[in-house]
């Protein structure tokens, strides 16, 4: 009889006492709880474009008209030698004053990629040109092509298990090149003979020179060519990674990439303040090399910042911004 009260007892008391509160997942914080706090530091930062490249002999790369005007092409001939000087291979006409296009030293006349006397624009491919020895290639996207368009004056090279990173002079355009043509050369002219004078003989030209046919070149996409140093020993056909930097800024205030919610220019910072408690502020962005991020305003750098950062509410239905939101509503 007492085994049954005591039995009874017990269930009685576990369904009369208030339920355990909920376990935590171990291991894992609550959210929105601060693991550590930062504080902005100034740091000198650099965009990079990071390409694949490969060491390739005789690239060939694209001049592009000086300016906006009329082209005019000179017939050249195949050098003896590679040329130590720059070559000028076309004028651009524009208000009576031409602007010349040169093949740099070190490379040769490729073909024409535009008609003679055509008119081209400030910019546009008009020549191809064949670099005599090694050079890096490296293919382009669309997406990249409008990040390094204006931002070609600093590219770093680093060969696959081998020399860099070191500076790579960059060469012509990245724009992809037609195919070039080369104009056949003009027949010869009979000379003039007088009324009643017998005919001269013809006169038999000697066969061309196979070294003075220049060879057109093939069509290429949208690629960036750049040479090494002298002294740096390449490989044909050797893997490369090519960084082209966009964009510099010295001793800006900087996060940690963390500790910022947002992007494209905006985004939110939580300050710790004294008292513990956090308040999310508004901050403009400017560049990030994926550890930091430049803070353009909305921080001193005294504060104290909370990582993680805050967590952005998702956008409501109907507001301007939101994609679900019907045509015409903001």
């Amino acid at each position: 009889m007492s085994l049954c009260v005591l039995a009874l007892f017990a269930v009685t008391a576990t369904g009369c006492s208030e339920p355990s509160a909920q376990a935590e997942t171990p291991g894992l914080a609550p959210r929105g709880t601060t693991m550590t706090t930062v504080q902005p530091t100034r740091l000198d930062l650099a965009n990079t474009v990071s390409l694949s490249g490969t060491v390739t002999i005789n690239p060939v790369f694209g001049i592009v008209a000086p300016a906006t005007g009329e082209v005019r092409y000179f017939d050249v001939r195949t050098p003896r030698s590679t040329p130590t000087g720059p070559t000028r291979v076309a004028n651009v006409w524009r208000s009576g004053k031409a602007h010349p296009v040169e093949v740099p030293a070190g490379a040769v006349f490729a073909g024409r990629l535009a008609d003679d006397r055509s008119d081209v624009t400030a910019g546009m491919p008009v020549v191809s040109a064949k670099k005599i020895g090694y050079g890096l290639v490296a293919d382009i996207d669309s997406a990249q092509a409008y990040k390094i368009s204006d931002s070609l004056a600093t590219v770093q090279a680093q060969i696959k298990n081998g020399p860099g990173p070191f500076r790579c002079k960059v060469l012509g355009t990245i724009a992809a090149l037609p195919a070039g043509t080369i104009p056949d050369p003009p027949a010869p002219r009979p000379s003039a003979v007088p009324s009643g004078q017998p005919s001269a003989p013809p006169v038999v030209e000697p066969p061309s020179d196979p070294q003075d046919r220049i060879e057109p070149s093939e069509p290429t996409g949208m690629r960036l060519v750049c040479t090494a140093p002298a002294k740096v020993k390449l490989i044909n056909g050797a893997s490369a990674t090519l960084e082209v930097v966009t964009a510099r800024a010295s001793k800006v205030l900087t996060l940690p990439v963390e500790a910022v919610a947002g992007g494209q220019g905006r985004g939110k910072v939580d300050v710790v303040q004294p008292d513990g408690t956090r308040e999310t502020r508004d901050v403009v962005l400017g560049l990030s090399d994926g550890k930091v991020v430049e803070i353009k305003s909305g921080l001193t750098g005294d504060e104290t910042v909370a990582v993680p950062g805050p967590n952005l509410p998702p956008a409501k239905a109907g507001v301007e911004g939101d994609p679900s939101a019907p045509m015409g509503e903001k």
